[in-house]
């Protein structure tokens, strides 16, 4: 199979949402000793800033995005551990989680598997996670981001006992911390001293893309 066939199938499995399509145009990839940064570069971030856009403007909404979401998560699976460590292309990590108290974790997936997409290295600590996990999982792994979702309002105060954690250790300078999930607010990432609250999956990743650099 050329290489211009598997790029191919790799966007149209992301276009048409299907992840089994996704892991085979993947397994084509790595059949074919292809680049993985090309074949994600080339394959799927062409298909998945699509759907964002589309997304964007209302053409499609939720369940779309996250099938998508779905299908480029399964062919990173296998491509991403293929990258080698520092190589060009790579971006800062992030550590993600959804606060104490909480088991929500839709939005944090769709976020995670879409910050994947882009080129990050993803830490998922999953669902309700200890305010100390999530500075500690970020020390751990050199993370630049932490990302911090909660969709209760009982629970959007662990939140800022991240932010007042970081500021009480002397830490606070070294990590952005981006909130989200239903009950947050741009005004409440403000009031908690936040670096940034992102309204949906798209605009968390262009938060991350900003503060991947460090603040």
């Amino acid at each position: 199979m050329s290489n211009e066939k598997v790029l191919k199938d790799l966007q149209n499995a992301i276009l048409k949402y299907d992840s089994e399509a996704a892991v085979n145009a993947a397994k084509a990839a790595i059949s074919a000793k292809m680049d993985p940064l090309v074949a994600i570069e080339k394959g799927l971030v062409p298909s998945i800033e699509q759907i964002g856009a589309k997304f964007e403007k209302m053409e499609i909404y939720l369940p779309e995005l996250m099938l998508a979401a779905d299908a480029m998560k399964s062919a990173l699976v296998l491509l991403l551990p293929l990258i080698p460590k520092g190589a060009k292309g790579a971006k800062a990590t992030v550590v993600i989680g959804t606060v104490q108290g909480d088991v929500h974790e839709i939005g944090k997936n769709i976020v995670s598997s879409m910050l994947m997409a882009n080129g990050f290295n993803v830490v998922d600590l999953g669902v309700d996670v200890k305010t100390i996990n999530f500075i500690d999982e970020a020390k751990k792994n050199g993370a630049k981001v932490i990302g911090a979702s909660a969709l209760m309002s009982s629970t959007i105060g662990s939140q800022k006992d991240i932010v007042d954690y970081l500021a009480a250790s002397g830490d606070r300078r070294k990590f952005a911390v981006l909130v989200g999930g239903g009950p947050t607010t741009k005004e409440w990432a403000k009031e908690i001293g936040a670096d940034g609250c992102g309204m949906d999956a798209i605009e968390a990743v262009k938060l991350a893309e900003k503060f991947s650099k460090g603040r």
